[in-house]
């Protein structure tokens, strides 16, 4: 029996991936974890690690699937929220094995999903991915509410059932737009005002101390690493202790 990504579709997997092309930075520095000359190639985002020489193919959302194909991959990473159903199935439709992660609403089921991706294609358990697991299990009491944009004109929060929405609430940090029933809300400025602090990360909107703490003004306004906050994989290693750090008074 093929074995099947997160949404339930069959990869095909004739042998543990020598030739990977990642489409989600995450993953990407998750991937790179594995061992040398497994990634080939990577979006203009993936950043992490630092060191990494592989093709750019694009974007996340536009990646150039030509260029995807052409470095003949044996398997391609997306994700069900960051890239394009209509890039997957082009893929796919070329013989290119696709593994899609499911966008994860909490720290474990992250976790849960990256144990799988590398268990299943390279049979292997990174000292990082325990230490991770470790690291995050406790729950801290909450202690404040926060409200925390990503984008501005419009401005856009997390809402409900988000991964940095559950790294917030196990540091203690309710989100004040946790019952909303959008994930991605797109509220007005005014309605961002009833919580204690306003987390600003650096990605995808790069907020600084001089854009975006003046339009919170009774807010504590805390600038966090967008890396720590909405990536998943080696980073929580360093996630925990920074973003406590950056929320204390």
């Amino acid at each position: 029996m093929l074995p099947v990504d997160d949404l339930g579709e069959p990869v095909p997997r004739p042998g543990p991936p020598r030739r990977v092309v990642s489409l989600v930075p995450s993953l990407t520095e998750a991937v790179a974890t594995v061992g040398d000359a497994v990634l080939i190639g990577a979006t203009d985002y993936c950043t992490h690690p630092p060191e990494l020489d592989v093709t750019r193919v694009g974007g996340s959302k536009y990646p150039k699937v030509d260029r995807v194909l052409a470095l003949r991959p044996d398997l391609v990473l997306a994700n069900s929220e960051e890239n394009r159903p209509e890039d997957v199935e082009r893929l796919r439709a070329d013989g290119i094995p696709v593994w899609v992660t499911a966008a994860p609403a909490t720290v474990p089921a992250a976790l849960g999903s990256l144990r799988r991706l590398l268990g299943t294609a390279w049979d292997v358990e990174p000292d990082w991915l325990v230490e991770a697991e470790r690291r995050w299990r406790a729950v801290t009491p909450p202690w404040a509410r926060a409200v925390i944009p990503v984008w501005r004109k419009p401005w856009v929060a997390l809402g409900r059932d988000t991964f940095a929405g559950d790294v917030l609430l196990r540091l203690g940090v309710v989100n004040a737009l946790a019952d909303h029933p959008e994930r991605y809300p797109r509220p007005a400025l005014a309605d961002l005002q009833d919580a204690d602090l306003v987390v600003l990360p650096d990605e995808p909107y790069l907020f600084t101390p001089d854009d975006g703490p003046q339009f919170f003004p009774d807010l504590r306004p805390v600038h966090v690493s967008g890396r720590h906050l909405t990536w998943y994989g080696p980073s929580l290693v360093e996630a925990r202790p920074a973003l406590e750090a950056a929320l204390s008074p």
